[in-house]
């Protein structure tokens, strides 16, 4: 008679139990490492990584554009500045690139402007002050001037100084004649003397 023989049934039973609890333990622990070290084999993708592989900062795009870095300032266009005046008639004072008065004549306008009224027209020299105010010329007085008769309007200037500049631009823009001053004029206040008769009209278009 063997062990097991000699065992009572009871006893048996208990051992045959025992005995499948142990081989499906071991079976489990089998499969359990067998699936652990196949885990353990698998890298996990990179989550950054892209296509390419390579690595961008969260947010942007494969595709956005390349930020392009300025020229240099010294590659910029140099500016163009205006065309130099030409110079006028007889080595005159330089013309305008629009046609109009000289450079220097247009910045006269500061010169004291006086106006007088030689016409049968009442308020005519109040009339032309406003004009030339409007055209930006700097008026000091108007008047009447009742010594003679003028035959033309006519802005008056001491020759060599700045009213000469004054009164010939001022004569460009308002169609009148500009000469030196008469001997009736000579001692009067410094500026332009204007005085206008009958055939005042006024500024004229400039360029025509």
């Amino acid at each position: 008679m063997n062990f097991f023989q000699s065992l009572s049934r009871p006893m048996r039973l208990a051992g045959v139990a025992l005995l499948g609890i142990a081989v499906i333990a071991g079976v489990i622990g089998v499969v359990t490492a067998l699936s652990g070290g196949e885990s353990s084999q698998t890298a996990a993708p990179s989550p950054t990584a892209s296509a390419s592989g390579t690595s961008q900062a969260p947010g942007t795009s494969a595709s956005s554009p390349t930020t392009t870095t300025p020229p240099p300032a010294s590659s910029a266009p140099a500016t163009t500045g205006a065309p130099p005046a030409s110079p006028g008639p007889q080595g005159g004072a330089p013309t305008a690139p629009n046609g109009g008065v000289p450079a220097d004549q247009a910045a006269a306008k500061w010169v004291p402007v006086r106006v007088y009224n030689n016409s049968t027209i009442t308020g005519l020299a109040a009339r032309a002050a406003q004009d030339f105010r409007g055209d930006g010329w700097n008026v000091a007085e108007t008047a009447n001037y009742p010594y003679g008769i003028i035959p033309t309007t006519t802005a008056y200037y001491t020759p060599g100084t700045d009213e000469e500049t004054a009164a010939k631009a001022l004569a460009a823009d308002f169609g009148m004649k500009a000469e030196p001053r008469f001997e009736g004029i000579q001692n009067s206040s410094a500026g332009v003397i204007v005085i206008v008769t009958n055939d005042y009209r006024g500024l004229q278009s400039k360029g025509s």
